[in-house]
Protein backbone atom coordinates (compact mmCIF):
# COMPACT_ATOMS: atom_id res chain seq x y z
CA UNK A 1 0.00 0.00 0.00
CA UNK A 2 1.63 3.39 -1.05
CA UNK A 3 1.48 6.32 1.07
CA UNK A 4 -0.59 8.96 -1.15
CA UNK A 5 -3.36 6.89 -2.03
CA UNK A 6 -3.25 5.96 1.49
CA UNK A 7 -3.58 9.67 2.36
CA UNK A 8 -6.01 10.14 -0.28
CA UNK A 9 -8.71 7.78 1.24
CA UNK A 10 -8.24 8.94 4.48
CA UNK A 11 -9.32 12.26 3.09
CA UNK A 12 -12.37 10.80 1.51
CA UNK A 13 -12.98 9.43 4.98
CA UNK A 14 -12.56 12.14 6.89
CA UNK A 15 -14.64 14.66 4.19
CA UNK A 16 -17.46 12.29 3.81
CA UNK A 17 -19.17 13.98 6.88
CA UNK A 18 -22.05 16.11 6.39
CA UNK A 19 -19.87 19.08 8.68
CA UNK A 20 -17.92 21.09 6.13
CA UNK A 21 -14.06 20.14 5.97
CA UNK A 22 -12.49 22.71 4.62
CA UNK A 23 -11.97 24.99 7.42
CA UNK A 24 -12.23 25.25 10.87
CA UNK A 25 -15.63 26.65 12.91
CA UNK A 26 -15.47 29.82 13.77
CA UNK A 27 -14.98 30.81 17.51
CA UNK A 28 -18.46 31.06 18.20
CA UNK A 29 -18.81 27.35 17.57
CA UNK A 30 -17.24 26.92 21.02
CA UNK A 31 -20.46 27.38 22.56
CA UNK A 32 -21.86 24.11 24.10
CA UNK A 33 -24.96 22.83 23.33
CA UNK A 34 -27.13 22.77 26.51
CA UNK A 35 -28.76 19.63 25.78
CA UNK A 36 -26.26 17.79 24.58
CA UNK A 37 -24.82 16.62 21.31
CA UNK A 38 -21.77 17.84 18.91
CA UNK A 39 -20.18 21.14 18.88
CA UNK A 40 -16.91 22.18 16.30
CA UNK A 41 -14.64 24.49 17.85
CA UNK A 42 -10.88 25.75 17.22
CA UNK A 43 -8.72 25.72 20.25
CA UNK A 44 -5.79 28.49 20.77
CA UNK A 45 -2.35 26.74 20.34
CA UNK A 46 0.38 29.31 21.96
CA UNK A 47 2.72 27.05 20.21
CA UNK A 48 1.11 26.87 16.77
CA UNK A 49 -1.57 27.35 14.47
CA UNK A 50 -5.49 27.16 16.50
CA UNK A 51 -6.32 23.28 17.02
CA UNK A 52 -9.78 22.30 15.00
CA UNK A 53 -11.37 19.92 17.36
CA UNK A 54 -15.27 18.73 17.95
CA UNK A 55 -16.82 18.22 21.26
CA UNK A 56 -19.81 15.60 22.26
CA UNK A 57 -21.54 15.98 25.00
CA UNK A 58 -24.03 13.74 27.01
CA UNK A 59 -27.66 14.97 27.12
CA UNK A 60 -28.98 16.35 29.52
CA UNK A 61 -25.86 18.55 30.71
CA UNK A 62 -24.84 17.53 34.27
CA UNK A 63 -22.35 18.07 36.49
CA UNK A 64 -19.08 16.57 37.30
CA UNK A 65 -19.11 14.35 34.05
CA UNK A 66 -15.71 12.69 33.16
CA UNK A 67 -13.71 13.70 30.00
CA UNK A 68 -12.68 11.44 27.29
CA UNK A 69 -9.80 13.20 24.60
CA UNK A 70 -8.94 11.44 21.40
CA UNK A 71 -5.94 11.27 19.53
CA UNK A 72 -6.52 9.95 15.38
CA UNK A 73 -4.27 8.28 13.45
CA UNK A 74 -1.87 9.59 10.77
CA UNK A 75 -3.88 11.32 8.34
CA UNK A 76 -7.18 11.46 10.04
CA UNK A 77 -9.28 14.30 11.72
CA UNK A 78 -11.64 14.60 14.74
CA UNK A 79 -14.18 12.27 13.46
CA UNK A 80 -12.43 9.47 12.54
CA UNK A 81 -13.43 7.47 15.42
CA UNK A 82 -16.93 9.39 15.63
CA UNK A 83 -18.98 6.66 16.16
CA UNK A 84 -17.16 5.86 19.51
CA UNK A 85 -16.84 9.65 20.45
CA UNK A 86 -20.88 9.66 20.28
CA UNK A 87 -21.44 5.91 22.20
CA UNK A 88 -19.35 7.56 25.36
CA UNK A 89 -21.27 10.53 24.89
CA UNK A 90 -24.67 8.43 25.16
CA UNK A 91 -22.91 7.26 28.13
CA UNK A 92 -22.46 10.44 30.10
CA UNK A 93 -18.68 11.37 28.93
CA UNK A 94 -17.85 14.39 26.75
CA UNK A 95 -15.87 13.87 24.52
CA UNK A 96 -13.58 16.21 23.01
CA UNK A 97 -11.15 14.79 20.24
CA UNK A 98 -8.30 17.12 17.78
CA UNK A 99 -7.65 17.30 14.29
CA UNK A 100 -3.51 17.05 15.11
CA UNK A 101 -1.78 20.05 13.50
CA UNK A 102 0.44 19.21 10.11
CA UNK A 103 -0.64 15.40 10.33
CA UNK A 104 -4.39 15.51 9.17
CA UNK A 105 -5.32 14.99 5.41
CA UNK A 106 -5.23 18.39 4.46
CA UNK A 107 -1.91 18.44 5.71
CA UNK A 108 1.13 16.03 6.29
CA UNK A 109 3.90 18.63 6.96
CA UNK A 110 4.27 17.28 10.36
CA UNK A 111 3.25 14.09 9.93
CA UNK A 112 6.32 12.50 12.07
CA UNK A 113 6.38 15.35 14.50
CA UNK A 114 5.85 12.89 17.28
CA UNK A 115 6.60 14.96 20.08
CA UNK A 116 4.61 17.51 18.94
CA UNK A 117 1.46 15.52 18.95
CA UNK A 118 1.52 14.55 22.86
CA UNK A 119 1.45 18.86 23.33
CA UNK A 120 -1.49 19.23 21.47
CA UNK A 121 -3.53 16.59 22.84
CA UNK A 122 -2.17 18.62 26.62
CA UNK A 123 -3.42 21.58 24.43
CA UNK A 124 -7.08 20.10 23.97
CA UNK A 125 -7.26 19.26 27.65
CA UNK A 126 -6.15 22.98 28.91
CA UNK A 127 -8.81 24.23 26.49
CA UNK A 128 -11.35 21.62 27.82
CA UNK A 129 -11.09 22.17 31.81
CA UNK A 130 -9.76 26.04 31.70
CA UNK A 131 -11.89 28.05 28.80
CA UNK A 132 -14.56 25.29 27.42
CA UNK A 133 -17.38 27.24 27.76
CA UNK A 134 -19.20 24.06 29.45
CA UNK A 135 -16.02 23.13 31.79
CA UNK A 136 -18.41 23.83 34.40
CA UNK A 137 -19.74 20.98 33.50
CA UNK A 138 -16.68 18.71 34.10
CA UNK A 139 -14.55 16.71 37.19
CA UNK A 140 -11.27 17.74 36.28
CA UNK A 141 -9.81 14.36 38.05
CA UNK A 142 -11.85 12.11 35.71
CA UNK A 143 -10.10 12.70 32.20
CA UNK A 144 -9.29 9.44 30.09
CA UNK A 145 -7.80 9.46 26.44
CA UNK A 146 -8.59 6.78 23.61
CA UNK A 147 -5.46 6.85 20.74
CA UNK A 148 -5.15 4.60 17.49
CA UNK A 149 -2.06 3.91 15.53
CA UNK A 150 -0.68 7.21 15.66
CA UNK A 151 -2.76 8.43 17.91
CA UNK A 152 -2.18 6.18 20.90
CA UNK A 153 1.62 6.35 20.48
CA UNK A 154 0.40 9.93 21.25
CA UNK A 155 -1.87 8.96 24.44
CA UNK A 156 0.81 6.68 25.54
CA UNK A 157 3.60 9.04 25.33
CA UNK A 158 0.70 11.68 27.05
CA UNK A 159 0.23 8.86 29.61
CA UNK A 160 4.06 9.15 30.70
CA UNK A 161 5.59 6.98 28.55
CA UNK A 162 9.25 7.44 26.75
CA UNK A 163 10.14 6.21 23.39
CA UNK A 164 13.47 5.19 22.22
CA UNK A 165 13.55 7.18 18.78
CA UNK A 166 16.73 5.63 18.32
CA UNK A 167 15.40 2.15 17.86
CA UNK A 168 13.85 3.58 14.66
CA UNK A 169 16.97 3.05 12.48
CA UNK A 170 17.32 -0.44 13.06
CA UNK A 171 13.80 -1.20 12.76
CA UNK A 172 13.40 0.14 9.72
CA UNK A 173 16.45 -0.71 8.15
CA UNK A 174 14.86 -4.14 8.74
CA UNK A 175 11.65 -3.25 7.33
CA UNK A 176 11.97 -0.71 5.31
CA UNK A 177 8.57 -1.34 3.18
CA UNK A 178 6.32 -1.08 6.68
CA UNK A 179 3.77 1.98 6.60
CA UNK A 180 5.86 4.00 9.20
CA UNK A 181 8.89 3.27 8.01
CA UNK A 182 7.76 4.61 4.20
CA UNK A 183 6.79 7.47 6.08
CA UNK A 184 9.99 8.46 8.34
CA UNK A 185 12.05 7.87 5.01
CA UNK A 186 9.91 10.55 3.32
CA UNK A 187 9.96 12.58 6.60
CA UNK A 188 12.60 12.00 8.74
CA UNK A 189 11.90 11.89 12.54
CA UNK A 190 14.55 13.65 14.69
CA UNK A 191 15.68 11.68 17.25
CA UNK A 192 17.67 13.43 19.35
CA UNK A 193 16.23 13.66 22.76
CA UNK A 194 13.14 15.16 22.23
CA UNK A 195 10.95 17.01 24.82
CA UNK A 196 7.89 14.86 25.41
CA UNK A 197 5.36 16.40 26.91
CA UNK A 198 3.61 14.17 29.64
CA UNK A 199 -0.18 15.11 31.44
CA UNK A 200 -0.88 13.73 34.96
CA UNK A 201 -4.24 14.61 34.65
CA UNK A 202 -4.63 11.70 32.32
CA UNK A 203 -6.17 8.56 34.93
CA UNK A 204 -6.89 5.69 31.66
CA UNK A 205 -6.08 5.22 28.42
CA UNK A 206 -7.67 3.37 25.46
CA UNK A 207 -5.15 2.40 23.03
CA UNK A 208 -5.78 0.59 19.33
CA UNK A 209 -3.02 -0.64 17.03
CA UNK A 210 -0.26 1.85 18.60
CA UNK A 211 2.27 3.16 16.03
CA UNK A 212 6.25 2.93 17.18
CA UNK A 213 5.26 0.16 19.65
CA UNK A 214 8.88 -1.05 19.18
CA UNK A 215 10.35 2.37 20.60
CA UNK A 216 8.73 1.46 24.41
CA UNK A 217 11.18 -0.70 26.33
CA UNK A 218 9.56 -1.66 29.99
CA UNK A 219 11.70 1.57 31.53
CA UNK A 220 10.43 3.91 28.83
CA UNK A 221 6.86 2.44 30.10
CA UNK A 222 7.08 2.66 33.50
CA UNK A 223 5.46 5.88 34.62
CA UNK A 224 3.13 4.83 32.74
CA UNK A 225 1.06 3.57 35.69
CA UNK A 226 -2.70 4.36 34.97
CA UNK A 227 -4.64 1.38 33.33
CA UNK A 228 -4.93 0.40 29.58
CA UNK A 229 -7.33 -1.16 27.73
CA UNK A 230 -5.00 -2.43 24.56
CA UNK A 231 -6.13 -3.69 21.59
CA UNK A 232 -4.63 -5.58 18.29
CA UNK A 233 -5.74 -6.73 15.26
CA UNK A 234 -5.17 -10.00 14.41
CA UNK A 235 -4.28 -9.41 11.00
CA UNK A 236 -2.64 -5.64 11.03
CA UNK A 237 -1.28 -5.28 7.77
CA UNK A 238 -0.69 -1.86 8.32
CA UNK A 239 1.19 -1.88 11.76
CA UNK A 240 1.74 -6.08 11.94
CA UNK A 241 3.08 -7.92 14.53
CA UNK A 242 5.46 -8.60 16.59
CA UNK A 243 6.59 -4.98 16.28
CA UNK A 244 3.85 -2.68 18.08
CA UNK A 245 1.49 -3.49 20.00
CA UNK A 246 3.64 -6.84 21.59
CA UNK A 247 6.21 -4.37 23.01
CA UNK A 248 3.58 -2.10 24.89
CA UNK A 249 1.51 -5.06 26.28
CA UNK A 250 5.02 -6.47 27.51
CA UNK A 251 6.11 -3.33 28.90
CA UNK A 252 4.19 -1.91 30.75
CA UNK A 253 4.40 -1.80 34.59
CA UNK A 254 0.45 -3.34 35.08
CA UNK A 255 -0.72 -5.98 32.73
CA UNK A 256 -3.20 -3.84 30.27
CA UNK A 257 -6.65 -4.86 29.64
CA UNK A 258 -5.84 -6.67 26.46
CA UNK A 259 -7.50 -7.50 23.71
CA UNK A 260 -7.07 -9.23 20.53
CA UNK A 261 -9.05 -9.02 17.58
CA UNK A 262 -8.29 -11.91 15.51
CA UNK A 263 -9.84 -11.34 12.12
CA UNK A 264 -9.68 -7.71 12.36
CA UNK A 265 -7.44 -5.28 9.68
CA UNK A 266 -6.04 -2.00 10.94
CA UNK A 267 -8.39 0.05 10.05
CA UNK A 268 -11.38 -1.65 11.27
CA UNK A 269 -10.71 0.65 14.34
CA UNK A 270 -12.03 3.39 12.54
CA UNK A 271 -15.78 4.26 12.42
CA UNK A 272 -17.68 1.74 9.84
CA UNK A 273 -17.78 3.78 6.15
CA UNK A 274 -21.44 4.45 4.21
CA UNK A 275 -21.17 2.74 0.93
CA UNK A 276 -20.60 6.50 -0.57
CA UNK A 277 -17.14 6.72 1.49
CA UNK A 278 -16.76 2.96 0.84
CA UNK A 279 -16.18 3.40 -2.91
CA UNK A 280 -14.30 6.70 -2.66
CA UNK A 281 -11.76 5.49 0.15
CA UNK A 282 -10.98 1.23 -0.43
CA UNK A 283 -7.98 1.52 1.08
CA UNK A 284 -9.57 2.32 4.29
CA UNK A 285 -12.80 1.22 3.93
CA UNK A 286 -12.87 -1.45 1.86
CA UNK A 287 -14.31 -5.03 3.92
CA UNK A 288 -11.62 -7.15 5.97
CA UNK A 289 -12.52 -10.77 4.21
CA UNK A 290 -14.51 -12.62 6.65
CA UNK A 291 -14.58 -9.40 9.53
CA UNK A 292 -17.46 -7.33 10.08
CA UNK A 293 -16.98 -4.12 10.52
CA UNK A 294 -19.93 -2.47 12.07
CA UNK A 295 -20.85 -5.68 14.58
CA UNK A 296 -17.45 -5.17 15.74
CA UNK A 297 -18.09 -1.88 16.33
CA UNK A 298 -20.94 -2.62 18.58
CA UNK A 299 -18.84 -4.42 21.06
CA UNK A 300 -15.62 -2.28 20.56
CA UNK A 301 -17.71 0.97 21.64
CA UNK A 302 -19.18 -1.23 24.56
CA UNK A 303 -15.93 -2.37 25.81
CA UNK A 304 -14.39 1.03 25.82
CA UNK A 305 -17.67 2.74 27.01
CA UNK A 306 -17.21 -0.45 30.33
CA UNK A 307 -13.39 0.06 30.87
CA UNK A 308 -13.31 4.14 30.81
CA UNK A 309 -16.69 4.04 33.24
CA UNK A 310 -15.17 1.25 35.48
CA UNK A 311 -11.77 3.23 35.65
CA UNK A 312 -13.47 7.26 36.05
Amino acid sequence: MSLLPLIAALAALSSGSPEPASTPAPAAAARPNEAGGFSRLVVPDGQGPAIEAGVWAPPGGGRGLPLVVISHGNGGDFRSHEDTAQALARAGFVVAALTHTGDNWRDQSRATDVAGRPRQLAVLIDYMLGAWEGRTSLDPARVGAFGFSAGGFTVLTAAGGQADLSRIGEHCQANPGFYDCRLIAARPVAVEAPRWTHDARIKAVVIAAPALGFAFSREGLAAVRQPVQLWEAGRDQVLPAPWYVEPVRAGLPTPPEFHRVEDAGHFDFLRPCTPQLAAAAPAVCAPTPGFDRTAFHERFNAEVVRFLKARL
